[in-house]
């Protein structure tokens, strides 16, 4: 699999008091999206997250997202090495997506920039 990038993911109470600071840190502007009830903004190689705390506790779960090519790819590697798909691949607003259960306990997003031949 390649991995093209990794985001580190930040739950955070005001979203709009963390993207001035994200944006003043990393020199990026903030790509807003809504997932679910959590709105999220990707800011440089951040995901800050606020919503309500049910989504965020199970949000928090997540060690970090990981860009790869493709996450078919991906799927075929993390089996490989014993990894449990827990969720995915499903469609998002940029690509693709799934989350795994490393070996170790350790879990990881992964998305790719593909669309779905069917969406």
């Amino acid at each position: 699999m390649d991995i093209l990038g990794t985001s580190l993911r930040v739950c955070v109470s005001d979203l709009d008091s963390a993207i001035g600071v994200y944006e003043r840190l990393t020199g990026a502007e903030a790509i807003r999206f809504q997932r679910g009830g959590v709105a999220v903004a990707a800011v440089g190689c951040f995901f800050l997250m606020s919503g309500p705390e049910a989504e965020l506790s199970v949000l928090r779960k997540i060690t970090a997202t990981l860009a790869v090519k493709d996450v078919d790819d991906a799927v075929a590697d993390l089996k490989a090495v014993g990894a449990d798909i827990i969720a995915g691949p499903l469609p998002t607003p940029i690509g693709r997506n799934l989350v795994a259960r490393h070996p170790d306990g350790s879990v990881f997003e992964y998305v790719d920039r593909k669309q779905d031949a069917d969406a």
